[in-house]
């Protein structure tokens, strides 16, 4: 199994001498299984790296979206393979309110972008689960919801024995009755190998940024300590978080001596 980040900042894309480091491009993981299952997690700006890649790649492609707001959606009209013809591309949309499965194919219309979804050359697919649990082809697929405006999905991957949580955009303490409580949310990820979650803001965040639908980066730690996982990576940086800032964050968080490891995401990062 092979997890590799190709974005983890939140909200917009941050190029700069500040953000080096840890990049800038909005979120996009892919994660690859020992029989060559491939399943990409998020369309930010990231993928557009990642469709560099798999331009000779001839595998079926299959898209997981947490939710359709921008910083998740944004990539796919730069996705090279959505280009090629004989290319296979299927899309899984989160829950989302209002229902909008194929918004990640509605950016591409009018005068929003200039090739239109319907003359991609691949074949792409929206593929709405009815189902909150599924399997992709070696890979088991279980869905949670998301606390987050408009809604989303959380999803618990299951692969080679490896057990892994992408929540992501998800405020485990929203200030309205949450969709998924905090006790949910630790059966959700109980030992897990990984816990890839949002921790988009810290304590001097709040409370203007209460109710926008990210955790504090202590409470993503509360989760990963009541829920016995093995490891936790913290995503969705926040726009002005810069190189040095992550970097405080990741020695604190050493300091705390935690038992299990935390990993400040950036883009390049490979998990085997």
């Amino acid at each position: 199994m092979k997890l590799k980040f190709y974005g983890v900042r939140g909200s917009i894309p941050t190029p700069g001498p500040d953000t080096v480091k840890y990049g800038g491009n909005t979120v996009c993981v892919s994660l690859q299984s020992l029989a060559d299952t491939h399943i990409i997690l998020d369309s930010g700006t990231g993928i557009r790296l990642l469709g560099d890649e798999l331009i000779k790649d001839p595998r079926e492609i299959y898209i997981l979206l947490s939710h359709n707001h921008w910083d998740h959606i944004q990539g796919f009209p730069f996705f090279v393979p959505a280009y090629m013809p004989n290319r296979d591309i299927t899309i899984v949309p989160g829950v989302t309110e209002a229902n909008a499965p194929d918004a990640i194919l509605q950016q591409m219309g009018g005068s929003y972008f200039p090739v239109e979804a319907d003359d991609l050359p691949a074949k792409v697919q929206v593929n709405k689960q009815v189902n909150d649990t599924w399997w992709y082809k070696d890979i088991l697929i279980e869905r949670k919801a998301m606390n987050h405006p408009g809604g989303g999905s959380a999803y618990r991957l299951t692969v080679d024995g490896i057990k892994i949580v992408y929540a992501i955009d998800n405020e485990l303490y929203p200030p309205n009755d949450p969709v998924t409580s905090f006790e949910q949310w630790i059966e959700f990820v109980k030992d897990v190998d990984y816990l890839i979650h949002d921790g988009q803001f810290i304590p001097s965040d709040y409370p203007l940024k209460m109710g926008w639908g990210h955790s504090q980066i202590k409470d993503a730690l509360s989760l990963a300590v009541q829920g016995q996982v093995k490891n936790l990576v913290i995503i969705s940086h926040d726009p002005a978080r810069t190189d040095r800032d992550l970097d405080q964050i990741a020695l604190d968080i050493k300091q705390q001596g935690y038992e299990f490891k935390t990993i400040i995401a950036r883009e390049g990062l490979v998990i085997k």
